[in-house]
């Protein structure tokens, strides 16, 4: 079960923000000064302290069709060869390569030969752990998400854009072109530098709840699975503590 939320100074709270509502708006539009993208150092610390502090992030991908960004709002630690859900438990292999470090790569899959997942790489160099992305809050560049997740020109639902790990992916347009690439560099870094970037922008989080992964089959009483205590964008699956 999941358990009970606790305060974090890390965050937002979601479209059901009430008060909060201004601060998903102007983080549309940020201020230069007061946003940044997390440094190495944030990823070079223990898994599940990183999944907490992910959440209310900004998520960030800029391509030649336009820029796309969404706020974490759920996120899962997938932790070492001892961790029967990492690909790690296989040992070190050339897909998983990327896992083993170093920490602030980003780790894109194809799960099932269907959807692409997007982690950032955690801990040491050479030890292997990563934080699964699974939801975000939309903010930049949304016709373009609404586009890529819908090229028939229905519209879907804000909350269900980037709800899921394969649905955020494909709404930013994130492939295995992406795999590998070092999330802490700036867009000032040249050649592929801020393509796919983690920023902080300042934004604060209500309650984080904590819980079982969802979606796999081995190690699923491990409560390694953070989220925003009741973002409408959060997975369906056990979204209140």
């Amino acid at each position: 079960m999941p358990t009970r939320p606790v305060k974090s100074e890390f965050g937002i709270r979601d479209s059901r923000f009430g008060s909060r509502v201004e601060s998903r708006v102007e983080s549309r539009v940020p201020n230069p000064q007061s946003r940044y993208v997390l440094p190495r150092s944030f990823y070079e610390r223990p898994t599940l302290t990183v999944a907490e502090e992910l959440l209310g992030k900004v998520l960030v991908h800029r391509t030649k069709q336009g820029t796309a960004s969404g706020v974490i709002v759920e996120t899962e630690a997938y932790i070492g060869e001892d961790d029967p859900a990492c690909h790690a438990s296989f040992g070190r292999t050339p897909r998983n390569e990327p896992l083993y470090g170093p920490p602030g790569l980003a780790y894109v899959y194809l799960n099932y030969g269907v959807h692409y997942l997007v982690n950032a790489v955690t801990e040491a160099d050479g030890h292997p752990a990563a934080v699964l992305i699974r939801a975000l809050q939309p903010l930049d560049g949304m016709a373009l998400m609404q586009k890529r997740r819908a090229g028939d020109g229905r519209s879907v639902d804000e909350h269900d854009l980037c709800r899921g790990p394969g649905n955020l992916s494909r709404a930013l347009g994130i492939t295995l072109t992406e795999n590998r690439l070092d999330l802490t560099r700036r867009e000032d870094a040249g050649q592929s530098g801020g393509r796919l970037v983690i920023e902080d922008r300042g934004i604060p989080v209500g309650d984080v709840a904590r819980g079982p992964r969802i979606g796999i089959r081995v190690a699923v009483d491990r409560p390694w699975r953070c989220w925003v205590d009741g973002h409408r964008s959060v997975s369906a699956h056990r979204r209140r503590a």
